[in-house]
């Protein structure tokens, strides 16, 4: 948040004039106390990782300070775990963290970081399985396809480490989690039913299922839709970067989705 901005004089108004030109009153001492450092200018910064590094401190004697006193939220301890473990920041710390849960995050930051650090992978994969938890069941029949050709290994995006991949996978366990019934198969040269198994396990399944060569998604569902589990399914889902050589199959299903996870 920006802590001043500009009127239409070009007078500068800062933070702690807001407080006298909305005429707000506080709703209790706490926040009168707060808006007094204020308005005083003896507000002090507040305790987070982002604050701690750039002060210039030992970086990894904040982060294990941070996570003995709970002040490392989840979503930072895994974009940071691998700068956490560079660092020598104590692994029985981050596993004590893991173990808190994490809110909020899309299970794929969980393969990105399990890629980094596979001595805590089951710490991450029981992270990502109890943050999905309270997310709503997936009634009825769900198969899911999911491309595994080449153009799926590149990267989401210049600067980061995730790739198309990774973000298909995420999604995969998320719904094998959540369907009632679920089937899966993937799509390259050939198509290959997988078992439905949980967690990074299935991610492993996802990535070894075949070569990452090319994009057959019309041969695939052709393959598919002649077989009776997935002939008679609720819903089909396909995670791809849209790139198929063949096209694709009219959907059969009473409900069917494509996911693109290119950008």
């Amino acid at each position: 948040m920006p802590t001043s901005l500009r009127t239409t004089a070009n007078r500068l108004v800062k933070l702690r004039d807001v407080p006298f030109l909305c005429h707000a009153k506080p709703k209790d001492e706490a926040q009168a106390a707060l808006w007094k450092k204020l308005v005083e200018n003896t507000l002090e910064s507040p305790d987070t990782w982002e604050v701690a590094l750039s002060a210039g401190k030992d970086k990894r004697e904040n982060f294990e300070r941070l996570l003995r006193e709970g002040k490392l939220g989840g979503l930072a301890a895994l974009r940071n775990l691998r700068l956490m473990l560079v660092l020598g920041v104590d692994p029985k710390l981050i596993r004590e963290r893991l173990d808190k849960g994490v809110a909020r995050a899309l299970p794929f930051r969980f393969v990105t970081a399990a890629r980094h650090a596979p001595k805590l992978e089951d710490a991450l994969e029981q992270a990502m399985l109890k943050g999905i938890t309270g997310l709503e069941k997936l009634m009825g029949s769900t198969g899911l396809v999911v491309d595994v050709s080449g153009s799926m290994t590149y990267r989401l995006s210049q600067k980061g480490e995730t790739t198309r991949m990774d973000a298909a996978a995420g999604l995969a366990m998320l719904l094998r989690e959540k369907a009632e019934d679920f089937a899966i198969a993937t799509f390259s040269d050939a198509c290959v039913e997988l078992p439905p198994r949980c967690g990074f396990a299935l991610r492993d399944a996802i990535l070894g299922s075949q070569a990452h060569a090319g994009t057959y998604l019309k041969r695939a569902l052709t393959e598919l839709h002649d077989k009776q589990e997935w002939s008679e399914l609720d819903r089909l889902i396909v995670i791809t970067d849209e790139q198929s050589h063949d096209g694709i199959l009219p959907a059969w299903t009473p409900c069917a989705y494509v996911v693109n996870v290119a950008p």
